[in-house]
């Protein structure tokens, strides 16, 4: 029997064929999670949440933006409480009050899908799906030979795909 050698396109196919098994989940989150993020700006799914945090007194606002994390303007101020958009702080006492809008606990989580860095553990994740998904884009112009009239065909679908992209990029 002769030493057969599996063609490259076949291996890629076979690749390209438990890849997409194994991330069909990731991507169903991926894609989940993408939509919600549309929404960001939005109260769309979220519900007010109030925040208390005990603080060292006689803050200033600009003082205050680094210790709550978001800029304060402060707006008026009445005899020692300092009022901010969607909070007040106490200069007496140190007690800031801020009002946000949260997602509920496993959205917020899906949503952290989307803002990793490299200090996130999510990071891995995130580097691993983005190499998976070049992958399928380059493994899908072996799935059929350039002869075949479906190839030329996708040539077309994706190339249709790159302008509509860009033109939506640059609207």
């Amino acid at each position: 029997m002769a030493n057969r050698k599996t063609p490259f396109s076949l291996k890629m196919r076979v690749i390209h064929r438990y890849l997409g098994y194994f991330l069909a989940g990731i991507m169903a989150v991926y894609a989940l999670s993408g939509i919600l993020m549309i929404y960001r700006e939005t109260n769309f799914l979220k519900k007010e949440a109030v925040i208390e945090r005990k603080l060292e007194p006689n803050l200033t606002g600009g003082q205050l933006s680094p210790k709550l994390k978001m800029g304060v303007v402060i707006e008026k101020q009445e005899g020692d409480l300092l009022f901010f958009k969607n909070g007040t702080y106490n200069q007496k006492t140190g007690l800031a009050t801020v009002k946000k809008m949260k997602l509920p606990f496993v959205l917020e989580k899906m949503e952290r899908l989307h803002k990793a860095t490299t200090n996130s553990p999510l990071y891995f994740l995130n580097i691993f799906f983005g190499a998976s998904l070049l992958f399928f884009v380059l493994s899908a112009f072996w799935m059929y030979t350039p002869k075949m009239p479906v190839f030329k065909k996708g040539m077309y679908f994706a190339a249709a795909g790159i302008v509509l992209t860009l033109i939506l990029v640059f609207v």
